[in-house]
């Protein structure tokens, strides 16, 4: 059985503050997640350890997979409709990186996740600030 969302998440060992965050805090930890567990299966696919490698890709998967149920595609309008291709991008190119054992593609949704990573910052700056000045 496969790991989802946050328990993923909290199965990697970096639980400290799952418990305390707020939902904006918790997303961030998820794709700090999502990232590590990629870098992690590179690290691997580098050193020819296949089953690791395809244990973090999985976990990558799981973790970009409650990332993706997160979405209220309803209210979410444009960004949460472009997320959720992002994020079904990001699945199959994982599975196709597990598979046919490319170094590339893990580095293509590296890169997408860090600049989703970059935009979530962004707004949790903005937020912070708009907290203070109000």
């Amino acid at each position: 059985m496969g790991l989802t969302g946050a328990s993923a998440y909290a199965k990697t060992g970096t639980t400290t503050g799952v418990e305390n965050a707020d939902p904006h805090r918790l997303i961030q930890m998820l794709i700090d997640g999502a990232i590590e567990k990629i870098n992690r299966a590179k690290f691997f696919m580098q050193n020819n350890k296949i089953a690791e490698k395809g244990q973090h890709v999985s976990w990558a998967i799981s973790i970009i997979g409650g990332l993706r149920s997160s979405l209220n595609l309803e209210e979410g309008g444009e960004v949460a409709q472009n997320l959720d291709s992002l994020y079904e991008y990001c699945t199959f190119t994982l599975v196709e990186a597990n598979t046919e054992n490319s170094e590339e593609k893990l580095e293509s949704v590296l890169g997408v996740m860090r600049e989703i990573k970059e935009g979530w910052d962004a707004i949790r700056e903005q937020t912070l600030q708009s907290q203070s000045a109000g």
